[in-house]
């Protein structure tokens, strides 16, 4: 369980203090699928990454099951099982996607075991399985390689950041399924997606609403979601992919902006 308790996190802007976060008080529990939602800027990507170590908090402390996390760095928390999935995945060139998967679990993967994991992510294993991490790939075949890097490692806490930024229609229709399969092969592990599409936010245990920097609404889907569709506090809407919020597949036109 992440427990975050009083986290704040202000940044200097000419010579001025700006709040992003403001004292809030979160709990992740095991074995749940949390989504963080609500308008732009109100801070929701700064949190995932303070969870993550990317970012330090200006107070407030971090505890995973019970440990106190807050000093550790990122390499120390991904040792203690938490992964993140950034919105724009890193492109390497010259590691092929089998290099990468074995990086990720930590040990030597057989060749069978990452054709698995890239299965699982609905991509071909056997076009992707020597491929660079390149220019080549496109946001969508990033984004589920990524996603594939998770599943190698593990990890106790999987957090996605926007999973649905640049990616096309396929993909992300194939990445709600992903994401519940996660769940069901990682029993007791959690998940936490940042994401403002409302087929995300049905696929969640809890909706936690982020807004001007502090937890403005959460609690169970069926408590927060009727509330939220078509609000200003969730930005139902992929906004670079063209995605409606309605979840209609005739009306959606997402387009992969980084398509090669």
């Amino acid at each position: 369980m992440l427990e975050l308790r009083n986290i704040s996190f202000n940044v200097n802007v000419e010579e001025n203090d700006k709040e992003i976060i403001r004292d809030i008080s979160l709990t992740v529990p095991d074995d749940k699928l949390i989504v963080v939602t609500g308008p732009n800027g109100g801070g929701k990507s700064t949190l995932a990454r303070i969870m993550m170590g990317i970012e330090k908090p200006s107070s407030g402390q971090i505890f995973l099951d019970g440990e106190d996390i807050t000093g550790l760095s990122v390499t120390d928390r991904a040792k203690k099982g938490i992964g993140f999935a950034f919105q724009q995945p890193v492109r390497f060139k010259g590691i092929q996607v089998l290099d990468l998967l074995r990086i990720a679990a930590g040990k030597t993967l057989s060749v069978g075991d990452a054709c698995d994991f890239l299965s699982a992510v609905g991509l071909c294993a056997r076009d992707y399985i020597d491929r660079e991490v390149n220019n080549s790939l496109s946001g969508g075949e990033l984004k589920r390689i990524e996603i594939a890097t998770v599943l190698a490692r593990g990890t106790r806490l999987s957090i996605f950041d926007e999973p649905e930024a640049g990616i096309d229609l396929w993909s992300f229709q194939n990445l709600i399924q992903v994401f519940q399969s996660i769940k069901k092969r990682n029993a007791g592990g959690s998940i936490l997606i940042i994401s403002h599409q409302e087929r995300i936010l049905g696929i969640a245990d809890e909706i936690v609403v982020i807004r001007e920097g502090q937890v403005s609404t959460q609690g169970p889907k069926d408590e927060i979601l009727p509330g939220l569709i078509g609000s200003a506090d969730a930005t139902m809407e992929c906004r670079k992919n063209g995605i409606p919020h309605t979840g209609s597949d005739e009306k959606e036109d997402c387009r992969e902006e980084d398509q090669e």
